[in-house]
């Protein structure tokens, strides 16, 4: 139920928004073209398994490990409760 101006269902309107533009920034990010033989960081070789599940993969799993855990989430705040403005 949504409240003051907003039609009703906009609230679940603003939840499939989200959830779009993270599986969108998701596969932005996924390797394209060719897998390189050799880690582009630390120049580690790749296991062939790994390229062939990955195509376009460029870094072994530790390098992107390790990239993974430096990725921020910066997303659109679309609620518009003072609270979740204030994170």
């Amino acid at each position: 139920m949504a409240g003051g101006w907003a039609r009703d269902g906009a609230v679940q309107d603003q939840i499939d928004d989200t959830v779009s533009d993270a599986v969108s920034a998701a596969r932005a990010r996924m390797p394209r073209g060719d897998s390189a033989e050799y880690c582009d960081e630390c120049g580690e070789p790749i296991p062939q398994k790994r390229r062939d599940a990955l195509p376009g993969v460029r870094t072994c799993v530790a390098c992107q490990s390790a990239r993974d855990a430096t990725t921020r989430q910066s997303g659109i705040n679309r609620r518009g409760s003072k609270d979740s403005q204030l994170r």
